[in-house]
């Protein structure tokens, strides 16, 4: 017998926090922070049968339980459990597709229209890939690991159910080329709002995501709407912007010589400050929960590793050879010891548009502060970063206090930012052509690891940020060369399989692999990418 429908506590809280101004989330947030958790993630929620579940294999994928909707309160589907699972005949996964919802996947298995090209094909796409507005729980609904969003957003595709962090500044670039303006606005303020109410961007709006964050574009996503909107639209966004910062920064003033990091801060033997990227639970990843326990397996404390692997996924690059000691397998990843050099560059643009904002606002003496931030980070970068003998810029790993020797696209961040100088800019762009550049684009790392963002696959963002870098030094001939074999990797595919996919093999042009998941089609920041180059004159 079913039993019928009730909102839990976690689902009132965020119906809550959808119906109330953001001051007032803010006061629900102080409130509710030192008595529970305010959104439980599914593996906090359901304990022992959720790592059952996971380390059974009742699903293939392990994002698939930790998207499922609950059909009843947890309390009620744990006690069911409980009973359920005495009985001989016991079936678990007839039991999880009585009590949970399973999640629809979108996009999965979209193709085209017969004779659609492929910008017409990626402009049916924006809806297909497009979900609505949930800013509160309608009655009896059971929330899931999904957070409500209070404007419409669009998703990667795939497996990828929900608006992630990096990825949607790509997605945005596209919906600028589609002429989709409001959009681009309406993902802006879900961001805005989730920095609000949960105190910073995460993952994605997933409730297992609250332990990290993402590479930080929320800048530059402010940035491309003041280029439709005006520059002023700084000062809308300024206080998202400043608890962005905030959150990046939070333990600054805990740092010391003995203990040089804390949260997302180092402190270098200079007194220098910069950022690593971290997750504040050492757990398994519950939409990577089987993968992550089978690879600690015979690990007497996995916690360290678990927190590296979490690390690497804020990091957006999971998995790379960026993050092992060894260079080749995953066991030996150490994320957290890394000053990641992609990490910095994007903070340098957010100390320069907070400086802006404030100017705009009439606020100078803040605005030379962060100004300042951002002059102290870029020389730190060119300090810990830039390898004058191999002409590239590195991670640099302060725990062996030595730059990283992993030749990665993460050293084109400070092209992208303009923080190189131009002689580093023609050394790095001899890199790049010599070593990077292949038939379908650049190849992420020199390294083949079997993980996917290693050699031979390449990403849309990264060949964005390597075009637009080189074209800030002039490096024109070299940016125009990739731009033409990414796209052109592109069109064949779509032509191939009539379809826009995650990541490309650029290499042997082979369908690309690697990593936990099978290549996933949408594509979210391919479409955008791809769009915004087919739109230049």
């Amino acid at each position: 017998m079913k039993h019928p429908l009730r909102i839990p506590y976690i689902a009132f809280l965020i119906f809550f926090l959808g119906s109330v101004t953001p001051n007032q989330g803010q006061q629900v947030l102080k409130k509710t922070s030192t008595e529970r958790p305010l959104l439980l993630g599914p593996d906090e929620q359901f304990g022992n049968l959720f790592e059952t579940v996971q380390i059974k294999a009742v699903f293939p994928d392990s994002k698939t339980f930790a998207d499922c909707i609950p059909n009843y309160p947890p309390a009620t589907i744990l006690a069911n459990y409980e009973k359920a699972r005495q009985r001989s005949d016991f079936n678990l996964k007839a039991f999880i597709l009585q009590q949970f919802t399973l999640p629809v996947k979108p996009a999965s298995g979209y193709t085209s229209h017969a004779g659609q090209s492929a910008s017409e094909h990626m402009a049916d796409l924006w809806p297909v890939l497009t979900r609505p507005a949930t800013p509160r729980l309608k009655e009896g609904l059971q929330p899931g690991s999904l957070i409500p969003l209070p404007n419409p957003y669009v998703v990667p595709g795939g497996r990828f159910g929900e608006m992630y962090y990096w990825d949607s500044y790509f997605t945005m670039l596209g919906l600028r080329a589609s002429g989709k303006p409001a959009l681009i606005r309406n993902m802006v303020d879900n961001f805005a709002y989730l920095i609000r109410t949960v105190g910073f961007i995460p993952n994605g709006n997933r409730t297992y995501f609250l332990g990290r964050s993402q590479p930080p574009f929320f800048s530059f996503m402010v940035n491309l709407l003041s280029e439709i909107q005006g520059r002023r639209v700084l000062l809308t966004y300024l206080p998202e912007l400043q608890q962005e910062y905030d959150f990046w920064m939070d333990g600054k003033d805990q740092v010391t010589a003995q203990q040089p990091a804390y949260r997302r801060v180092v402190q270098l033997a200079e007194g220098i400050y910069l950022n690593r990227y971290f997750d504040d639970k050492s757990t398994p990843r519950p939409e990577s929960y089987r993968e992550d326990v089978q690879l600690a397996r015979h690990i007497k404390n996995p916690q360290p590793l678990y927190r590296h692997l979490r690390a690497a996924a804020e990091s957006g690059w999971d998995f790379s050879s960026r993050w092992f000691r060894d260079g080749k397998n995953l066991r030996t990843i150490h994320t957290t010891d890394f000053i990641p050099v992609d990490l910095n560059a994007l903070l340098v643009n957010l100390e320069q548009t907070l400086a802006d904002g404030y100017r705009l606002k009439g606020d100078l003496n803040r605005s030379k502060t962060y100004q300042q931030l951002a002059q102290q980070r870029r020389t730190a970068l060119q300090r810990y970063c830039w390898n004058p003998k191999s002409g590239f810029f590195f991670d640099y790993d302060f725990v062996a206090r030595k730059p990283s020797t992993v030749y990665s696209l993460a050293g084109i961040y400070p092209l992208f930012v303009k923080i190189a100088t131009p002689a580093q800019a023609v050394a790095v762009a001899r890199k790049l052509e010599q070593s990077f550049l292949k038939p379908g684009g650049l190849t992420t790392t020199l390294q083949n690891t079997g993980q996917q963002w290693d050699s031979p696959n390449g990403w849309a963002p990264l060949q964005w940020i390597a075009i637009q870098g080189l074209r800030n030094y002039r490096q024109l001939p070299l940016a125009s060369k990739i731009k033409i074999n990414w796209v052109a990797e592109n069109l064949r595919v779509y032509k191939v399989s009539g379809k826009m996919v995650e990541k490309y093999d650029v290499i042997s042009t082979a369908a690309a692999k690697g990593g936990e998941y099978p290549n996933q089609d949408g594509f979210g920041w391919t479409n955008g990418v791809l769009l915004r180059l087919l739109s230049e004159k």
